[in-house]
């Protein structure tokens, strides 16, 4: 695994519509060897959900992280 773990939180909060967001995503290496692929989200201040995806190498789930985070940041942008 890198020695840089790529991370990412996002938050959109807009008082008129009552709407508090966030979404982490994450890269961990499990205690295997293999990588995992977390994601976070749900209500600023409650639990929310998580996701996480394991693989056998680094090569799709970076490939993985950089589409979602692209995907994420530009919904944040364009909102």
């Amino acid at each position: 695994m890198t020695q840089l773990v790529p991370q990412l939180y996002c938050q959109r909060i807009d008082p008129s519509k009552n709407m508090a967001r966030y979404y982490t995503l994450y890269l961990q290496q499990t205690l295997f060897g293999e990588t995992s692929l977390v994601r976070c989200w749900g209500r600023i201040g409650a639990r929310g959900q998580e996701k996480i995806d394991v693989f056998a190498g680094e090569r799709k789930p970076i490939g993985l992280f950089l589409r979602v985070a692209r995907l994420k940041r530009s919904s944040v942008t364009k909102q």
